[in-house]
């Protein structure tokens, strides 16, 4: 546990320097070091010790070498009283580079610990040397770019195309993506989604819920074709063309369970009086989250002969995910969320410049609203209780999602179907363990009933970017789009100097000088998703990309990755503006 330390606590001796392995923070200008004891403090340190410990480990790589556990401990590498300028990264010259599994090491890996069963780094020997080759082969392995033609045979395509890229800092990454066209209807579908607890209900959102849009979007008259299609066994007219990248996959097991169960979702929409030519995207968007939700909830409480769908169902059920999908119609985006990731329309103002247009609001304790909604759905005495500490019943930061059962259900019912599973089955190499949170007293505390916004097409509006919470924890709405809207033009708008500017003394002038000159550099990628995530994580003092701040975020180890960084997926889809404009 981190203990907090007075600001003027200064290392009483630098013969202890050699203990620590150092770490660039993710806040700018601090470091984390490790030390191999159980003693573990949150140290200001002068600039001199520092300066001392940075020499030390650019003239040989530390080793650690311990039996216990690592523990860590935050440096903050200058006073806070100095200029953040004074901040260069300097760990380029930590020794030579091997590769493993996309990590980048000196020496052997041995030596594990953790009371869930992962291996942890107990003695390694790290480097943060990576050159630019290495840093974009790692940026860039996920990455998709996709043209789409801007007749389809049904229609105009409002979309012109899309990019979009992946990175982990979970192992595995628990975000997922989905991109399709719909084939018996009109429009694109978008979609990101965040696990927690687990990457299985991510999965299983993003294989199933644009589906089930697409589904509730089609007239009677085609999903009749679909039933009778089944009923004579004749091959099924396809639903959606699916973008996908060549590392996405899908649970094979449970293909027929969610086929299965889709055409029970149409065949309800059959019967159904009201349905006719098909929802509107809006209905489609609202009625496909909660109806994907519900059946995710049945299907870890029926009984199944093959255990291996049986676990899936329980292990997706008792995990979550958050999801924002976006509509892309002819002359209109709908965009649906739950949870905290996050829709923002990039906008082409008359002068030149970039504005951003949230289509979503975030469904966390930030909120304020959704704070009001959730303590409304429970009584005045769980008022406190409800969200402490900025989490749902003081464990979840999303207040709504998919799956998270645990949040969902009565505990009699989560212990019953825990216990329906087979002898011997590993709960935590599954993400289960019997666990209730506290103060859980008038379940459901959780839904997935989306917030959804509907916004008519114009002219100036040029892309739109969806991204996982991990790119908006490092990035501004405004900021996001003035990065893609820049790369997408090539153009690098300064506003003049102002009065108040002009008064600057020579210091404050060369500062403003250097973010000027960062912010006309030319860009690295020609996919914007990884040039968005390039400077999620890279971006210096002054706007500038650090290659050695990238490098080192890039190299950490597994055990370690998730404490600087989460898993980050962005969508950039551009929009056929010439559309807008005639429509």
């Amino acid at each position: 546990m981190l203990q907090t330390i007075p600001a003027d606590c200064q290392i009483a001796a630098e013969d202890d320097i050699d203990s620590f392995v150092i770490f660039p923070s993710l806040h700018r200008g601090e470091y984390v070091a490790l030390h191999p004891t159980n003693s573990v403090a949150l140290l200001e340190m002068s600039g001199r010790v520092c300066a001392s410990i940075l020499q030390r480990a650019s003239s040989y790589t530390s080793t650690l070498s311990c039996t216990a556990p690592l523990q860590y401990t935050h440096f903050v590498g200058f006073p806070s009283s100095q200029p953040r300028a004074a901040y260069q990264c300097h760990f380029s010259s930590w020794g030579n580079v091997t590769s493993r599994s996309g990590l980048y090491f000196t020496g052997e890996e041995s030596g594990s610990w953790s009371q869930s069963g992962r291996n942890l780094s107990t003695h390694q020997d790290l480097a943060f040397q990576l050159s630019r080759v290495q840093i974009n082969s790692i940026l860039r392995s996920n990455e998709q770019t996709v043209s789409v033609p801007e007749f389809d045979g049904r229609g105009l395509s409002a979309v012109k195309k899309f990019e979009s890229n992946q990175l982990a800092a979970n192992t595995p990454n628990e975000d997922r993506r989905s991109a399709a066209s719909c084939l018996q209807s009109k429009g694109m579908l978008f979609g990101v989604f965040d696990g927690h607890g687990g990457w299985a209900c991510a999965q299983a959102v993003s294989e199933r819920l644009l589906y089930y849009t697409a589904v509730a979007m089609m007239s009677k008259q085609i999903l009749e074709e679909l039933e009778k299609c089944i009923e004579h066994g004749r091959a099924v007219p396809p639903i959606l063309q699916w973008y996908k990248h060549h590392t996405d996959f899908n649970y094979r097991e449970s293909a027929s369970l969610y086929i299965d169960h889709l055409r029970v979702f149409w065949q309800e929409l059959l019967d159904s009086e009201e349905h006719g030519e098909g929802m509107s995207p809006l209905d489609a968007l609202d009625c496909s989250f909660k109806r994907l939700d519900a059946d995710i909830s049945l299907e870890a409480q029926v009984p199944f002969s093959n255990d291996l769908m049986k676990s899936t169902a329980i292990q997706v059920a008792f995990a979550g995910s958050t999801a924002c999908v976006a509509h892309v119609g002819t002359d209109r985006i709908h965009v649906a969320n739950s949870g905290d990731c996050r829709a923002v329309l990039g906008v082409l103002e008359e002068d030149g410049s970039w504005s951003a247009l949230p289509l979503s609001q975030d469904h966390n304790s930030q909120n304020q609203a959704e704070m009001e909604r959730i303590k409304a759905q429970h009584p005045p005495s769980e008022s406190d209780t409800v969200v402490t500490d900025d989490r749902l019943l003081g464990v979840l930061m999303p207040l709504r999602a998919f799956g998270d059962v645990r949040f969902k259900w009565s505990h009699e019912l989560q212990q019953s179907i825990l216990a329906s599973l087979e002898p011997g089955v590993d709960l935590d190499s599954l993400n289960l363990y019997q666990y209730t949170p506290p103060n859980y007293l008038t379940p459901p505390y959780l839904d997935v009933a989306p917030d959804i916004t509907c916004h008519k097409l114009r002219p100036q509006d040029r892309f739109l970017i969806l991204g996982t919470d991990g790119l908006w924890d490092e990035l501004g709405n405004e900021e996001a789009v003035q990065l893609v809207g820049e790369h997408l033009s090539g153009i690098h708008l300064q506003a003049p100097v102002s009065p108040s500017e002009r008064q600057m003394k020579l210091g404050q002038m060369h500062e403003l000088l250097l973010k000027r000159q960062a912010r006309a550099s030319p860009a690295l990628d020609t996919n914007a998703a990884t040039h968005l995530i390039r400077h999620a994580l890279g971006t210096g003092e002054y706007g500038e990309l650090c290659q050695e701040r990238l490098a080192s975020l890039l190299t950490l180890p597994e055990d370690l990755a998730r404490m600087y960084r989460d898993d980050i997926t962005v969508t950039v889809v551009y929009l056929n503006s010439d559309l807008a404009r005639h429509s």
